[in-house]
């Protein structure tokens, strides 16, 4: 089968489409035949083995797990002889988190892990991102932040694939929502249900002196210290992308201040817990509250102009590959 492999760290050039063999499902697992899988800002991270220290995680010298990516939808081909949840022909989407390998005609997956059912009104290129950032979103906003109806929330990086999934979730979680991005997005996160929209060209939000309960900061350019004015008391500010100082700042004031800094690995949490958020959002797809955005679509053979193109930074929403066209 082919699959996406990198030659060592570095940049996209280090990603090659290579024939590698088809794996068998062990007894607990199904074999999906992947038709779509996503492309995401961790994954240029991982392929550059950034940060170093993720690299002790990754493997030292080149990637441990060869073949790339984490989200997929596809359906089921096979399934292993003690597996109950699952059968042949089922359309299937999740995350394969720290074993990777989604960026290929073919993965095995245990039937525990984070894998459910395909909804009916969801296309696989669609359904292939959410456990990459409507889960993550997720799993930030409902869980770690306890976002109420009636709260407010200010959302930076409002327009990606983390952004744009927390603008929608915290929509349907009842609260107020503002959300920060750049001009040319500004339409974009409207459409989306934010209240607000603050263009970072024209205005400093952490100087703007307005404040909230929960700052999610999903593409992790700002810090507790810039925003911790901005957050009301017993308020929270929260990013998936994880500092030393960010360390720091949740353990002092964890401890010490009634602000908090907050941090998860979302993809590091146990299975159980993942498949257990996303019950919650199926329903919110299934209703039209939520919805995938889909930026560009790749094939197989254009992985390294996807990679290049998020590198770009104008990425909105979410960039998939197909392996149907």
């Amino acid at each position: 089968m082919k699959a996406v492999t990198y030659s060592g760290y570095g940049s996209p050039a280090v990603i090659r489409v290579s024939e590698v063999e088809k794996p068998t499902p062990k007894a607990n697992e199904v074999l999906v035949k992947v038709w779509a899988t996503s492309i995401t800002t961790a994954d240029s991270m991982i392929r550059e083995g950034k940060p170093c220290y993720g690299r002790l995680f990754l493997g030292l010298a080149k990637h441990k797990h060869p073949i790339s990516g984490t989200g997929f939808s596809g359906e089921v081909e096979e399934i292993g002889r003690s597996v109950t949840q699952f059968k042949m022909g089922d359309k299937v989407f999740g995350e394969t988190g720290v074993n990777f390998s989604a960026n290929a005609e073919y993965i095995c997956i245990a039937e525990d892990a984070v894998i459910s059912i395909l909804p009916d009104n969801l296309s696989h290129e669609e359904a292939a991102p959410i456990c990459d950032g409507a889960l993550t979103s997720y799993a930030f906003l409902k869980d770690i932040g306890q976002l109420k109806r009636g709260q407010s929330i200010l959302i930076n990086g409002a327009s990606g694939s983390l952004g744009s999934a927390a603008v929608q979730i915290a929509k349907a979680l009842g609260a107020e929502v503002t959300g920060v991005c750049s001009r040319a997005n500004v339409e974009l996160v409207q459409s989306l249900g934010a209240d607000k929209v603050i263009d970072y060209h024209e205005e400093d939000f952490t100087k703007m002196g307005n404040s909230y309960d929960l700052v999610y900061d999903a593409v992790g350019k700002s810090s507790f210290c810039e925003c911790r004015k901005n957050l009301k008391e017993q308020g929270a500010y929260l990013s998936p992308v994880l500092s030393f100082p960010l360390l720091i700042q949740m353990m002092w004031t964890s401890t010490f201040m009634s602000k908090k800094a907050r941090f998860s690995a979302t993809g590091l949490r146990p299975a159980k817990e993942l498949r257990v958020m996303i019950d919650e959002l199926i329903p919110l797809y299934k209703s039209g509250e939520i919805k995938s955005v889909i930026d560009r679509t790749y094939s197989l053979a254009e992985t390294a102009d996807a990679h290049r193109y998020i590198e770009t930074g104008r990425k909105k929403g979410n960039v998939v590959v197909s392996l149907i066209i």
